[in-house]
């Protein structure tokens, strides 16, 4: 690691810890580097210029950009899973009475504990989803549970009272219509089909409205119900967002609507490692003080359901991606009963550093023999290589 990336890293590191901009005499007193004072405020000057580390107006110190958190999340970062997540994950996994919904429940509050980070879990889009088929569950002589599953593996229920003019077996009829006509049907077209088809009900069956209605909703509701949120205290604890209202109301706006989430996971530029996403600060959507960590996890039913890690632009990546990585390799395997690929392999390999070699080295550095020896400060070469 070349003198700049290691003032980078440190720089990133402790303004994740401490939101207090940081300056060269900060990094000397804390970290007691080997360079002298103006040899750091010079290599902070050199990132500044390249747009790694931005200036403060109330300190004199700086704090990363987004380019800075970019190039840490892709070259500076460390690897390291904790053993704590390791051990909580597998005692919900050992479990195996437990549905697929509450396996991915507890994965995410590990997440959001974890990390201090809001965790999302973003279902398939609806039409990427179809509907499997609808039951009926008599309950009793008044009451019955309309069922439906999803090609998906998603399961909605909705409980209704039968109408005095209903007989069990008039309910099953309108069932039966009902998986003729629908079962096949991606789940954003189920509402208004269902509209299409209530003429027909009612010539077929009397006293079909009730169970109508009560499918229906069920249908609207898992329409609507793309998203799930977990540690959403956390949002509240961030001094980014509680002592701003307009950006906190920006990120809850934003954990409320699929499409949008959906999209700020798309915004181009995100750096890509193995099947995670780091998108840090997405101006085009509103977002320039977000960051979001995202991986796709393969449940039963097939592709399309993403968990993501939600916070600060000033997060932990360090843990972020190792654990979420960690989280969802092993969610693939348990659920796909493949051998595991996580453990000590399972986080994403972070890129080379540019400056991995001592032609990388910025060019405009006075080294200080009394603070520095020829081996912790390589060679200034003019041709240096960008980042």
């Amino acid at each position: 690691m070349t003198r700049e990336d290691q003032i980078l890293k440190l720089i990133v590191e402790h303004f994740i810890k401490t939101a207090e901009p940081v300056g060269s005499q900060t990094l000397l007193e804390v970290y007691h580097l080997p360079f002298s004072s103006a040899t750091i405020r010079s290599e902070m000057n050199s990132l500044e210029k390249e747009g790694y580390l931005e200036k403060t107006h109330t300190s004199s110190g700086r704090v990363p950009s987004g380019k800075g958190y970019t190039y840490y999340v892709e070259h500076l970062r460390e690897e390291n899973v904790d053993e704590s997540v390791k051990y909580a994950l597998s005692k919900v996994l050992e479990q195996k009475t437990k549905s697929v919904e509450e396996v991915v429940k507890e994965s995410c509050e590990i997440l959001s504990h974890m990390t201090n980070l809001a965790s999302v879990v973003l279902g398939p889009k609806v039409n990427e989803e179809h509907l499997l088929s609808v039951q009926i569950i008599p309950l009793s002589e008044k009451t019955a549970t309309a069922v439906f599953v999803t090609d998906k593996g998603y399961v909605e229920n909705k409980t209704f009272i039968i109408d005095d003019k209903m007989s069990l077996s008039d309910v099953q009829k309108t069932v039966d219509l009902l998986n003729a006509r629908l079962k096949g049907t991606s789940i954003a077209d189920l509402v208004p089909k269902m509209e299409a088809m209530k003429q027909a009900l009612t010539d077929y069956v009397v006293g079909h409205d009730v169970v109508y209605q009560a499918i229906l909703g069920a249908f609207v509701k898992f329409a609507g119900e793309r998203i799930k949120l977990y540690g959403k205290e956390n949002l509240f604890e961030t001094p980014e967002f509680t002592e701003d209202a307009k950006k906190l109301q920006k990120v809850l706006e934003l954990v409320d609507d699929p499409e949008a989430l959906r999209a700020a996971l798309a915004a181009s530029g995100a750096p890509k490692e193995e099947g995670v996403n780091v998108t840090i600060g997405d101006p085009s959507h509103g977002l320039s003080d977000v960051a979001i960590v995202s991986a796709e996890v393969n449940l039963p039913g097939g592709k399309g359901t993403s968990i993501s890690l939600l916070g600060p632009t000033r997060m932990d990546y360090e843990k972020a991606v190792a654990l979420l990585d960690y989280v969802s390799k092993t969610l693939d395997s348990y659920f796909n009963e493949t051998p595991n690929k996580g453990g000590k392999e399972s986080c994403p390999k972070k890129k080379s550093s540019p400056r991995s070699s001592p032609a990388s080295t910025p060019s405009n550095l006075t080294p200080n023999p009394a603070a520095e020896t020829p081996e912790t400060n390589p060679k200034p070469n003019p041709n240096k290589a960008k980042k």
